[in-house]
């Protein structure tokens, strides 16, 4: 089942009834943040993460946001209650510059707000068995930290994984890789982790950020160090991260496995210390593999 309302303000509204704006700047120009956070049993994921990064966000793009992040937290607890969310689900919202006649330049007008939630089950098949990827080039622009609307790239990139059978685009610049069109990107090699590092090439991922506590916690290497397309032919294991996704093995990439091609040790310890994190009572390791 769906849940979803839309708040524009304070106000909770059906989604058959929202009227939206016309001249929307987030229509006309991509003018806008935003963020997805995932809900499980009824609960919030990340959310001091994600509201952080929103706030960045907004900073970055000097938007002014019409809340306080206590304000914000008091609303998206207000719109589980509403869509009455009991389950796992995903919450997402976005902010842009307000309505106005086009132009350029930023208006004189309020922000708009807009959020609703949605049930989304756990990829339980997928975090399980692995999931294929492709590579392709990066062509993004320079300030990949932002969690802007513009993200024309990335829908071109996961298109051409859809189409040729993979769940991920894994995105390159000049064959060093920076991460997936909607996710972080690591490999394993000898029971080392790396990842690219956090500069304004990549998301700063709130999923990612867990990883680097989780790997310490559990004693395992963590570098933030690029890598080439040649490593990930070369790597143990790679897996991605990321709000929907959690932790995703990927076992095959460009049509090549990775290693055995099957989930790793270490990415399956992620999994594991994951569920624990979140507050789990379902597990992937109830389930055959």
């Amino acid at each position: 089942m769906i849940y979803s309302q839309v708040l524009s303000q304070t106000n909770f509204v059906n989604e058959d009834e929202l009227m939206y704006p016309f001249q929307e700047r987030g229509l006309q120009f991509g003018d806008g943040i935003y963020e997805v956070i995932r809900v499980y049993q009824g609960h919030f994921y990340l959310i001091t993460e994600h509201i952080d990064r929103l706030f960045r966000s907004a900073e970055a793009v000097k938007l002014t946001l019409p809340f306080t992040k206590e304000r914000l937290f008091q609303l998206l607890g207000d719109l589980l209650k509403v869509n009455q969310i009991k389950g796992d689900a995903k919450v997402y919202l976005q902010a842009t510059r307000g309505s106005a006649l086009r132009d350029h330049v930023f208006p004189d007008v309020d922000a708009n707000f807009y959020a609703y939630a949605q049930g989304l089950p756990r990829p339980i098949q997928k975090l399980t068995n692995g999931v294929a990827a492709i590579t392709q080039p990066d062509v993004r622009w320079q300030n990949c930290y932002i969690k802007s609307l513009n993200l024309l790239p990335n829908v071109l990139a996961k298109q051409e994984a859809k189409e040729q059978g993979a769940f991920e685009a894994i995105l390159h610049r000049d064959e060093t890789v920076t991460e997936c069109s909607s996710s972080n990107v690591y490999l394993v090699k000898d029971g080392e982790i790396r990842t690219h590092p956090e500069t304004n090439n990549i998301l700063h991922g709130c999923v990612r950020s867990r990883v680097k506590v989780l790997a310490r916690q559990l004693d395992i290497p963590l570098l933030e160090k690029a890598f080439s397309t040649d490593d990930l032919q070369q790597a143990d294991e790679v897996f991605l991260s990321s709000s929907t996704a959690e932790i995703m093995p990927i076992v095959k990439i460009d049509g090549n496995k990775v290693h055995s091609g099957e989930p790793g040790t270490v990415t399956k310890k992620l999994q594991k210390a994951y569920e624990e994190d979140a507050g789990l009572t379902a597990s992937i390791f109830a389930q055959v593999r």
